[in-house]
């Protein structure tokens, strides 16, 4: 078996999760950085960073470290870390085709001796039932006779300068006792937080899965109550802010749920608990609170201009960040464009300002052409829809001069001062 000082690490899958990784690797051990996009490996060369979780200096520490996209620079690696997507489908179904990708190409590459751990969000038993087979077909190995898999779930969190890899505990398994151990020590040398190890691979796969789903079900407990005290005529802030004095309230905020972890991984729990003959309620309920969110916040600004006597048909509207979540350039799974849709089945003409957000990415996910400079005056309503501190930063004043004299302004993330707005979530 092999022992971490001996571990000559692969990371597959180059991205918000993959990067950090590979650096820390990198500080300690012999590690290649594996991503089939060239033009991401050519930007990572050259210290550049499109996630803007790591910067030039970071990349700089990893001296251990060497970036390629040609899987032949990984046939020295006994250790193999994968780090790919792990999406739904249009249908909400879990979409595994990274993941057998990076498995196909796995079955190439591993030999006797050699360990593959997962960091890839899955549904519990994803590792053994759907991984293993594929690698052992490609490589004519056994599990655990052969080659032994571990599992330790990812909990980065993208734009989060705070909570970073390596202050945030890891959970470690194994397919075996000594893979276990092995995996476990592998992570604590990087990891300053510390591990936690797990008695199987499937405890940790769902340890992972329910992370984000508590969230996603808790937030959606909240984006309820803030439609029944808009019905009220309260402030749902108000209300949050007086609950929170309790000192075992939770302070969840009401807002869009998208991404690639919150607003997805709940469905592969619901996924794999339906083949088990299980229909779970609560959290496909939360799912559907928070899936129709977009369209109730144009709801709400339709109404707030409304009020002011602007004419909808015809209007125009800027809504002020497209990624998924604040001061992070990710836009994949975005509920903004649910908004953005729903202003323009209004007859509401909308311009997109995100200043973070790559706008050739959000042509090509979306077909939507955000404006680089906003149109002072031009608006009559404006919706902070991301909180960006870069946005945020602009101020009231500055975000209200993008508007004409009686625009209304929506603050969905209830950021601003409240005073300061004609309406908010």
């Amino acid at each position: 078996m092999l022992t971490p000082e001996e571990a000559r690490i692969g990371v597959i899958g180059l991205g918000y999760v993959g990067l950090p990784l590979a650096v820390a690797f990198g500080e300690v051990f012999p590690t290649v950085g594996f991503d089939a996009d060239k033009q991401r490996i050519r930007a990572l060369v050259a210290g550049k960073d499109h996630t803007g979780e790591v910067d030039v200096r970071e990349l700089r520490s990893a001296r251990n470290l060497r970036f390629s996209h040609s899987h032949r620079d990984l046939q020295d690696c006994n250790t193999y870390i994968v780090a790919v997507p792990t999406p739904v489908d249009r249908f909400k179904r879990p979409d595994f085709r990274h993941l057998r990708d990076a498995c196909s190409l796995l079955g190439g590459l591993v030999r006797a001796g050699n360990v593959v751990v997962f960091e890839s969000t899955v549904f519990p038993g994803a590792t053994e039932e759907l991984c293993v087979p594929i690698i052992e077909a490609g490589s004519g190995l056994v599990l655990n006779r052969d080659f032994s898999v571990g599992y330790s779930p990812e909990r980065i969190n993208p734009g989060d300068k705070r909570h970073r890899l390596k202050d945030i505990v890891k959970i470690t398994s194994g397919s075996t006792a000594e893979t276990a151990e092995f995996v476990d020590g592998l992570y604590r040398r990087v990891i300053a937080a510390g591990t936690h190890r797990v008695s199987s691979i499937r405890v940790a796969e769902a340890a992972k899965v329910i992370e984000n789903t508590q969230r996603d079900v808790n937030i959606a407990l909240v984006n309820e109550l803030a439609m029944i005290f808009s019905q009220l005529g309260l402030d749902t802030m108000e209300v949050l802010d007086a609950a929170a004095t309790k000192w075992n309230f939770v302070p969840f905020r009401p807002g869009l749920v998208g991404g690639h972890c919150v607003g997805v991984d709940p469905y592969y729990l619901t996924h794999k608990a339906q083949e088990a003959g299980y229909h779970p309620e609560m959290i496909l309920a939360g799912r559907r609170i928070n899936d129709r969110m977009g369209i109730y916040v144009a709801g709400e600004v339709v109404k707030v201009m409304n009020r002011a006597g602007i004419g909808i048909n015809g209007a125009r509207a800027l809504v002020l960040g497209f990624a998924f979540k604040e001061n992070c350039p990710d836009l994949r799974n975005t509920r903004v464009v649910d908004l953005v849709n729903e202003l323009k089945s209004y007859g509401i003409e909308v311009d997109v300002h995100d200043p973070l957000v790559d706008p050739a990415a959000a042509v090509r996910e979306y077909g939507l052409s955000m404006v680089r400079e906003p149109e002072q005056g031009g608006y009559d309503a404006v919706v902070l829809a991301v909180a960006h501190d870069c946005l945020r930063a602009i101020g009231v004043r500055a975000i209200r001069a993008w508007g004409k004299e009686k625009a209304v302004l929506y603050d969905v993330k209830s950021v601003l001062p409240v005073e300061s707005v004609d309406g908010r979530l």
